[in-house]
């Protein structure tokens, strides 16, 4: 049976991240295909996720995605998330990326991309400092596929991630002769710099005093009247995620329901040590 291959740049349920996430773009993950393809998709996803860090408070949306994959690898992709606690605009962010995927050998395959999120003022989105991203990939597919992800994040601060997985595709059952029933387990950790954070909470902090409020930065107490909030320059070791996705796959669709549980390292500046929780419900359709 012809099956969908697809991957989720960190844009779209990482809001990516993300980014990572996310990271939605979906797009063949074949460097070798007989045809360009164009592939569209819609997420909901309960919250934000950047690298398994989340905002203060639950960010919600919906995104709209489509990429545009040539024979060649080439492929460009467009993504618009719509933040469902912002009744003020229809689209929340956008964003733009372009892309290669190739294959190294018959199990390396690789890819490099760039894209960049346009953002309003005063988003709520921790990624929201780094509206530019460049990343870097290798995979290797054996008994298990393993990734390792290079992210250079730039825009009002600019920080550097290194994400580093693996996990194993299991067909479970089918339905009919022409669909299946899979899941995917996989764990990644994520180590990087976190220069996005002091940019989040000078932001936050400025729209909170506009809309006329005082609210204690994040851990509780308010900061002395001249301080400011330390950012880390080093890189550290940032969390440890956990994703189930279970999908139902057609010829030329995917459904797709998705678990990630992230634990977040004592470095982390954004919940540190905390574990945050992520589902997200994913269709994805190809011509």
């Amino acid at each position: 049976m012809k099956r969908i291959s697809i991957f989720i740049l960190s844009g779209i349920c990482c809001l990516h991240g993300s980014a990572q996430s996310d990271s939605t773009s979906p797009a063949s993950t074949d460097s070798v295909i007989n045809k360009s393809t164009l592939t569209v998709g819609l997420t909901y996803c309960n919250n934000a996720d950047y690298y398994g860090q989340a905002a203060e408070q639950a960010i919600p949306y919906l995104a709209t995605a489509a990429t545009y994959r040539l024979r060649c690898g080439i492929y460009f992709s467009a993504l618009a998330y719509k933040l469902l606690k912002d009744s003020n605009q229809i689209v929340s962010a956008g964003n733009l990326g372009i892309g290669y995927g190739f294959k190294l050998s018959k199990r390396f395959s690789a890819d490099i991309s760039y894209n960049h999120t346009f953002y309003p003022s005063y988003s709520p989105l921790l990624q929201a400092a780094n509206p530019d991203n460049a990343s870097a990939s290798l995979t290797y597919d054996n008994f298990l596929s393993s990734k390792i992800t290079f992210d250079y994040a730039f825009g009002n601060a600019v920080d550097q991630f290194v994400s580093l997985g693996t996990g194993k595709e299991i067909n479970l059952f089918h339905i009919t002769a022409k669909d299946i029933i899979s899941i995917t387990p996989t764990i990644d950790v994520t180590a990087g710099t976190q220069h996005f954070y002091q940019t989040y909470l000078i932001e936050k902090r400025l729209e909170d005093s506009l809309l006329g409020l005082l609210l204690p930065p994040l851990g509780g107490t308010p900061p002395a009247q001249g301080s400011t909030t330390q950012t880390t320059t080093q890189f550290n070791l940032l969390s440890y995620n956990f994703k189930c996705p279970l999908a139902y796959n057609r010829a030329n669709y995917v459904i797709e329901i998705n678990y990630q549980l992230s634990v977040l390292s004592n470095a982390a500046q954004s919940g540190a040590g905390k574990v945050n929780s992520f589902l997200s419900a994913s269709f994805y359709y190809q011509f």
